[in-house]
């Protein structure tokens, strides 16, 4: 069986183990298959060399990004206008790229832990959790397709408000090591599957335990505005008029229904400054009804030095108030690397608003009435740290988006799942209003009570429960797991006493 892991048959054999991952979150939602993928991924790197370790984990990275993400391709290809083989070109650089993270992440784990004691189970799991925590935060991250997003509807979802989405990695990652430990010596080692099946009765048993509960606030009405205007047209200078009617139009009969009306990721397709009349008029119309108006708006000003800074915002007007500029941009999309070089070469480098600068890294939130909100722009929700910034101090998550940029793809579901996930760590009602969809309304335990479609035009309403309380997510975040997983690597290469 090892002459199959060596060469190009094991390389292309981690190209499917990563490639597995996809349909085990959303829409899919084939959850084992993520446990097979790293059951097959320990077995592939159970005889390598640290070197050939490292192209291997970049193979099982290229799999797990080149299907996981082909939805790039859309927004390059479609609304960046590279032509077919040029964005298909730059979808593959993309995932190799991400396919380094991998590569250093199982090259550490061959070097210095799979040898050690249990550093093919425990060692494994750790290294592992740790290789998604670092993608999260080098280079300014990229936190996407993490292992436990699939188990928002299993057992091991207890663990999410204990120790978030590294927890259940964790524990997909060691039950795939387990598995993959006894097929190799063909034979049940009871001590593991103890231990794995602790692990998942632990986290049935969590899922009973209410951490937060609901305060005396009543019910929140919310309608959230999916407007669903093209992306192609919708930085028009000549459909600016008709998007302002469409809002106002939609809205007019929200007012006097709900306390909170959203509207999604610039929505309004100009500066703030420039739109300050329009949004005025608005905001006088929620005031009188008591409501607030929450929408996602560019922002520009001025520092002291005179430099024009430019945000993508969030702004509340009428009975709520607040400011937030987005702090997680996305390459490409929000702002250029490189950009002296790169501007003007092919229009993907010159897309629409694609010049932000990020906001400061401590706001204040956005208040509805007497609440306080937990303001995140598209792309931040999926940062769980940046999300427990604001905890327990929230009373409800809002997160705005415009995933159009994927069109009918994975992605904009796949972004979805991982809203879910930062509701159930944190205990909150989470709102997401989106220009395209899904918009939805999720509760504490991450269930989506309503929902949007993708590319309809509707209007997206429900009622929200105001939670009070904490997980312990939310006071710890991710800290013990990772700090777990720390000392699980230590005391693997710790020297046994004699």
């Amino acid at each position: 069986m090892k002459s199959i892991t060596q060469g190009w048959t094991g390389h292309l054999l981690a190209v499917i183990a990563g490639a597995l991952v996809t349909p085990s979150l959303a829409p899919f939602n084939l959850w084992p298959l993520g446990i097979a993928s790293t059951a097959l991924l320990v077995w592939l790197l159970s005889d390598l060399t640290p070197k050939q370790a490292a192209s291997r984990g970049w193979f099982y990275g290229f799999g797990l990004f080149g299907v996981g993400t082909s939805w790039v391709y859309i927004s390059i290809h479609v609304y960046g206008y590279a032509s077919v083989p040029l964005a298909a070109f730059l979808t593959l650089i993309f995932s190799a790229g991400l396919g380094i993270f991998t590569s250093v992440t199982f090259y550490c784990y061959a070097r210095w832990v799979r040898d050690c004691d249990s550093g093919q189970l425990l060692g494994f799991a750790a290294v592992f959790v740790l290789g998604e925590w670092w993608r999260s935060w080098f280079l300014t991250g990229f936190p996407w397709l993490y292992m436990g997003y699939g188990h928002i509807d299993t057992p091991l979802a207890g663990w999410a408000p204990v120790g978030g989405i590294y927890a259940l990695g964790f524990v997909v990652a060691l039950t795939g090591a387990v598995i993959s430990y006894g097929l190799q010596r063909q034979k049940i080692i009871l001590s593991h599957l103890l231990m794995v099946a602790a692990l998942w009765l632990g986290g049935f048993l969590l899922n009973t335990i209410n951490w937060t509960t609901p305060t005396d606030q009543p019910a929140i009405k919310v309608a959230m505005v999916q407007a669903n205007i093209p992306q192609e047209v919708k930085w028009r200078q000549d459909q600016y008029q008709a998007t302002l009617k469409l809002y106002r139009e939609t809205s007019a009969a929200l007012w006097a229904e709900n306390d909170i009306v959203i509207w999604p990721e610039a929505a309004i397709p100009a500066y703030y400054q420039s739109a300050k009349p329009f949004l005025g008029l608005m905001s006088n119309k929620a005031k009188q009804h008591n409501t607030t108006l929450i929408t996602g708006i560019p922002f520009r000003e001025k520092d002291p030095a005179g430099n024009t800074h430019r945000y993508n915002s969030i702004m509340a007007f009428g009975a709520g108030d607040g400011l937030y500029h987005k702090q997680r941009l996305v390459p490409f999309g929000e702002y250029v690397p490189l950009e002296n070089s790169l501007r003007g070469l092919i229009q993907f480098f010159d897309m629409p608003m694609s010049n932000f600068s990020a906001g400061a890294q401590w706001q204040a939130g956005i208040k509805a009435g007497d609440l306080t909100l937990a303001p995140f722009i598209c792309y931040e929700i999926v940062y769980p740290g940046l999300v427990t910034q604001w905890l327990p101090k929230a009373d409800m998550l809002i997160t705005i988006s415009n995933d159009a940029w994927f069109g009918r793809s994975i992605g904009p579901l796949q972004h979805l799942e991982m809203a879910q996930m930062r509701a159930l760590e944190s205990g909150r009602y989470l709102l997401r209003a989106t220009g395209s969809g899904v918009s939805a309304i999720i509760n504490q335990r991450g269930k989506i009570l309503a929902r949007g479609d993708q590319f309809t035009r509707e209007v997206i309403s429900g009622e929200a429960l105001v939670f009070g309380g904490a997980t312990p997510f939310a006071i710890t975040g991710s800290w013990p797991v990772l700090i777990l997983c720390m000392a699980i690597i230590v005391l693997a290469r710790s020297p046994r006493p004699q």
